[in-house]
């Protein structure tokens, strides 16, 4: 009896130090649990509700049902370019950045002198605030800039205002992102290579493996994880991108690099619609999802995790 009676205290004692001990971890969560309402739960579901209204920054709101989506898709001549646009810009920052960062990560070995100070310098326009980045590279870029005057001054060739020809907008946006980016993917990198099991490599080494085939069929596929994560977050910044074309470009010459969260920008901010602006936005936020489970699915075909 007295052995069933101090058990039963026990769990009593146990439930109430549960409680409390909940109730100090809720009180300690409670700052973060409410700027997540305030700032992101409480936005997203506002934004959904926007989206289903014609809602204009002033004056009076009337439900549109789906309007706005079809609107989008059928009736703004903007979207389309914005979308395509963004695709562009994706498909040829993604790769860039990710070779990019792999070969300096892979020059940068254990044999190369002060690394970790070119590790600094290449990850410094990763922290650098990217306004001050796009503005410096839009005046090198200017007919009066330095690039400009280093080719006249030294091959007697003028080149292109290459921010207001078509033909290089979009190709000085991506340059100018893949510079800011890289590394950030080149850290990742790194840090992966120095993980790498020294056995398999010396058996590797050992069976005849160098250089190149070395790369294909020992470091990569052991890489895959982090290449795979880096794909993944690399995809979402590119389609993502805003700062660089508003600040390069404006978004032009013309449409040409418009990207679609500057089309939300100027739906929300510059015409007032608030409500186009935020089915853009979904719209958006649908497609960076399926790209991602996307992603996710096609892992297995290609990633190879340690067990």
């Amino acid at each position: 009896m007295t052995t069933t009676s101090t058990a039963g205290t026990r769990r009593s004692s146990r439930s109430r130090l549960s409680r409390v001990e909940s109730r100090q971890a809720l009180g300690f969560m409670s700052p973060a649990l409410v700027g997540l309402a305030l700032f992101t739960i409480v936005p997203v579901g506002l934004s959904i509700v926007m989206s289903l209204f014609h809602w204009p920054a002033f004056g009076e709101r009337s439900f549109a049902g789906l309007g706005n989506y079809v609107a989008l898709f059928t009736q703004n001549p903007d979207f389309w370019p914005a979308l395509r646009n963004s695709a562009v810009f994706a498909l040829l920052y993604v790769p860039l950045n990710l070779v990019v960062a792999l070969s300096l990560a892979l020059a940068l070995g254990p044999r190369i002198r002060g690394r970790a100070a070119f590790r600094v310098l290449f990850f410094i326009p990763v922290v650098t605030p990217i306004v001050a980045n796009a503005l410096v590279w839009k005046m090198l870029l200017q007919p009066q800039g330095l690039f400009n005057g280093i080719s006249v001054s030294v091959f007697g060739v003028e080149l292109p205002n290459f921010l207001a020809d078509q033909n290089w907008a979009m190709v000085m946006v991506v340059v100018m992102s893949v510079w800011q980016g890289m590394g950030y993917n080149m850290l990742i990198f790194s840090a992966a290579l120095e993980q790498l099991p020294a056995p398999v490599v010396e058996a590797a080494r050992i069976d005849g493996a160098q250089g190149w085939r070395m790369l294909r069929s020992v470091v990569l596929p052991m890489l895959s994880p982090s290449i795979f994560f880096a794909t993944v977050m690399t995809v979402i910044t590119a389609l993502q991108v805003f700062a660089q074309p508003q600040l390069l470009t404006g978004g032009g010459p013309g449409n040409s690099t418009l990207p679609l969260v500057q089309f939300i920008y100027n739906q929300g901010f510059k015409f007032q619609d608030l409500g186009l602006a935020a089915a853009a936005a979904w719209v958006l936020f649908v497609l960076i999802i399926g790209l991602t489970a996307f992603q996710f699915r096609a892992q297995k075909r290609w990633v190879h995790y340690e067990h």
